[in-house]
């Protein structure tokens, strides 16, 4: 007699039924978006080194910028062929043009540099301010993203400290950075200084997203807020047809009876 049971599949994956790590998937996929991921990375570095290649072969400031803001044109276009956000690439955008144009107004080539170097000083600055404020920014980035909003403030006390130590490293790192280029900017060449801003883009930012990673690894999981706010709505529509099937019982004079006798009944 051929038998009923049902095969043992053994190729699921496990993470579709294992709620935390399913969470934590989304964890790691929210921080790599949260910062650019690779297409970031490359929007905020490979620009500034067509600038300083091409600068260091031919001299020349309006060849230089022009490249580096037409290469910032293309990865933009090519973000939005592949339908990718154009949050970061408009940045890197924005931050090209005005150091192109004003390198080429000063006749500095270092002043190419200079926008986005102010721009780090300003965000490490934030970082700190706001992690001694206890407000971190890093938490008020990932928290929507991870759909725990602010609730990590007040209810979940273990990832506030993983946020706030996430945004000291941000910002002690971020200020190292500058604390390196801006004497170059000073007393060295645009040379010297591109080749180093392109050597210090991608490492700081890879150490940042580990130690953030690292942090957050180690912190209770995240508080669904917006499960929360859903479970909560649907109770109160489930306490609300059951008041309005009283009330209907009252209205009607009728007994309410046990669906099994109801069902039975001839």
């Amino acid at each position: 007699m051929p038998s009923t049971d049902k095969p043992t599949t053994t190729d699921e994956d496990p993470v579709a039924h294992d709620p935390a790590a399913s969470g934590k998937a989304a964890a790691d996929t929210a921080l790599l978006e949260a910062f650019g991921g690779v297409w970031g990375m490359v929007d905020t570095t490979v620009p500034g080194l067509v600038f300083v290649l091409i600068y260091t072969i031919n001299r020349d400031i309006h060849s230089a910028a022009i490249a580096s803001l037409a290469l910032t044109a293309v990865l933009a276009v090519a973000r939005l062929v592949r339908r990718q956000t154009l949050k970061h690439a408009l940045s890197g955008v924005f931050g090209v043009a005005f150091g192109a144009i004003f390198a080429m107004m000063s006749g500095d080539a270092k002043n190419f540099y200079l926008p986005g170097m102010l721009y780090t000083l300003g965000l490490a600055v934030a970082y700190i301010v706001s992690a001694l404020a206890r407000f971190p920014l890093i938490g008020v980035l990932l928290g929507p993203m991870l759909k725990e909003n602010l609730s990590w403030r007040t209810r979940n006390p273990g990832r506030f400290r993983a946020y706030t130590k996430s945004t000291w490293a941000w910002g002690v790192i971020l200020l190292a950075k500058s604390a390196v280029l801006f004497p170059l900017y000073w007393w060295g060449d645009a040379t010297q200084l591109g080749w180093v801003k392109v050597a210090l883009g991608i490492p700081p930012f890879l150490l940042c997203v580990y130690l953030t990673w690292i942090f957050l690894a180690k912190a209770p999981p995240p508080i669904d807020v917006i499960a929360e706010m859903e479970s909560a709505e649907n109770a109160e529509k489930a306490a609300a047809g059951d008041g309005a099937a009283r009330d209907a019982v009252v209205t009607t004079g009728a007994e309410p009876q046990p669906r099994g006798q109801a069902r039975h009944r001839r």
